[in-house]
Order: structure tokens, then sequence, then C-alpha cells
């Protein structure tokens, strides 16, 4: 469920839906419209935006109820992801079926997606006032607020679901293939740690050209408008608003970060040739190589092709599917120990 409200954000973005409902009631909006007195009023609201009168000015009723069905979806699922993990939460915590040490981290998590439903509002606010949009540092705070809890809630069930780690390297696998000692896996931990930031890092640049629309642009590659670094990437001072507020520099730095995650998994998985992994993390290592390459594929196909919206929305997905195969990979390399509050908790 959270994977699939990354995506439908995503769209809410780029079908420019985000601003259609002008107020946060988490409880009565719920409710969506359901006469033609409340849509009209609806849509009053939103014709009072800057949004509105800058960029949508004389939308029809019909256009105005489509964006806004994509902000109403995107706010519903917040409200069932929130349902669908606190009731069972509760149930299994009065049952006494999940233990203490494991009841914190659960309850933290929780804590979490309200903090996000807070930190939406808070995004949509910065749009409604003096600008057309929302602001992109809001964006990409909702954003990683969104893939830290979606992380900690992966790694917690992998946790439960595989309990008890390989204790340690499996017999070598064949002629040539070195062995994997105790400190070459605390290595390779630190490999996957490596590119789990990496990807992070790449995720929030592309945030930063979701919130400017900085795709829109430079739609050639690898080079942007005949150069390797675009003409216009140091044009702001102080020197560090063009990491964060020009669409050159932006997206330069999203190409560039994704390039280097490429390189690194490439790298992380040629290595794997030659260490006698467990299978699990083999088996991980693979689906890591697959997923990055097929990211990288989108990534060069959205810029190309102008940012259709189906391309760029697989594109994020894309984005949360290597973030989770990474997560993935570095489960399987976790010290082994038996996780006994996991195993009471199943």
């Amino acid at each position: 469920m959270i994977f699939a409200m990354v995506v439908i954000g995503g769209v809410t973005r780029l079908t420019v839906s985000g601003l259609s409902i002008t107020e946060w009631q988490p409880v009565t909006g719920a409710i969506p419209p359901l006469s033609a007195a409340a849509w009209a009023a609806e849509f009053e609201k939103y014709q009072q935006t800057p949004q509105y009168r800058l960029m949508n000015s004389g939308m029809s009723l019909a256009e105005f109820k489509t964006i806004y069905g994509w902000e109403y979806v995107h706010r519903l699922w917040g409200r069932l992801i929130g349902f669908a993990y606190l009731l069972p939460f509760l149930y299994f915590l009065a049952r006494g079926r999940i233990t203490r040490r494991l009841a914190w981290p659960l309850a933290g998590i929780f804590t979490l997606g309200a903090a996000q439903g807070a930190l939406g509002w808070w995004m949509v606010a910065s749009g409604l006032a003096d600008r057309v949009d929302v602001s992109q540092y809001r964006l990409v705070a909702h954003l990683l607020l969104a893939l830290a809890i979606y992380a900690v809630t992966l790694w917690i069930a992998l946790g439960l679901l595989a309990p008890s780690p390989h204790p340690g390297p499996p017999p070598l696998a064949g002629e040539g293939v070195r062995r994997v000692s105790g400190g070459r896996v605390g290595v390779w931990r630190r490999g996957a740690e490596a590119v789990i930031a990496l990807i992070a890092l790449t995720i929030a640049a592309g945030g930063f050209v979701a919130g400017l629309r900085a795709g829109l642009t430079y739609n050639t590659y690898p080079l942007m408008d005949g150069s390797f670094v675009p003409a216009g990437y140091a044009q702001l001072q102080p020197f560090l608003r063009n990491w964060f507020e020009n669409v050159a520099a932006v997206q330069f730095d999203h190409r560039l970060l994704a390039m280097a995650t490429a390189v690194a998994v490439l790298g992380l998985w040629l290595a794997g040739w030659r260490a006698a992994l467990p299978r699990p993390a083999r088996l991980a290592l693979h689906a890591l190589f697959a997923v990055a390459m097929l990211q990288f594929a989108l990534g060069v196909s959205t810029l190309l092709l102008v940012v259709p919206i189906p391309l760029a929305a697989a594109h994020q997905a894309g984005a949360v599917l290597l973030l989770t195969a990474a997560i993935f990979f570095r489960h399987t390399l976790r010290r082994p120990r038996l996780d006994a509050d996991a195993s009471t908790a199943i």
C-alpha cells in the first residue's frame, strides 16, 4: 500500500492535481462532493488559487473533477493505509502477539505515518498563496519521509519473515570462487549500505527535478544543450542554491547521481561473481542489478520522450523498486542472530 501511495503521489504531481483540494480535513475530507452544489463550492475554492488564475484559467468543471479525483484518491489512500495499519496493530497488541521490543518500532511507524499526513498538508499549503505549485523543498521532504516509512516497514517485515539469517557463507560454489570470510561480509554490508545511500540521494535529486519540472527541458542524452555540464549550471548565487533551484543544475545532478548509482550496482554485481555469497544474497544481488538497469533505461526514456505521464510514473515506481531490491540485498547480509521477538510475534 505504501508503494502504491508513492506511485499515486507521483501521478498526482505529474497531472498537477495536488492543489485541487484547498483544505485539510482529516475526518470529513474522506467524503467527496456528492452534489452539484458541493462540486461548485470546491471549484470556487480552487479558482481563488494562483495556480488556477495563472495556469488553469478557463478550466471547465469536468476538467477540475479530473485533477480533484487524483488528489482525492491520494488523500483517501493515505487514510486507508492508516486504518490498515492501526487496527491490526492494536488487535495483535491487545492479544499479546507483539512483544514490547517489537511494539515500539511498530508504534513509531504509525507516528511517522501521521506526521506524513501533516507534512503533506504543509506541502500543499505552500502552493495556495504566492505560488502556482508547491515548494520543491517541501515536496522532497514529503517524498523522503514516505520512503523512510516504506524502508523501515520493509526492514521489519523482512526480519519477521526470515528471523534467522544464514550463519555464514555457504561452501565454495566452484573452482576459482573465493570464500567470503566474516571480515569480507562486513565489506559487503558496507557496500550495500553505500548503494542504499546513493539510491536515496538520487531519489531526492529526482524529487527536485519533479518539483521544478526540470525534466521538460534538456531532453537529450548524454549531453545537455551540447555539453556534458550545462552552461547555466552555476548561474545562481550563492552556489548552493543551484542544487535546489536551478533547473539545469538540478537535472544534471540527478543524471550524474543516476549514472553513479548504475555504476556502483554494476561494480557490486561484478564483484559478486567471485564471491561465495549465501544463496539468498546472490539472488538478491542479481535482482538488484536487473532493477538498476531497468530503472536507468526508464529514466533515459522518460527524459527523451519529454516526460509522458505513464512512463514517468513507471520511473518513480522503479525508484521504489530499486530501493526495495537494495534493502533486501542488505538484509540478506545481516549478522547471524536469533530474533526471539520476531519469532514470538509470528
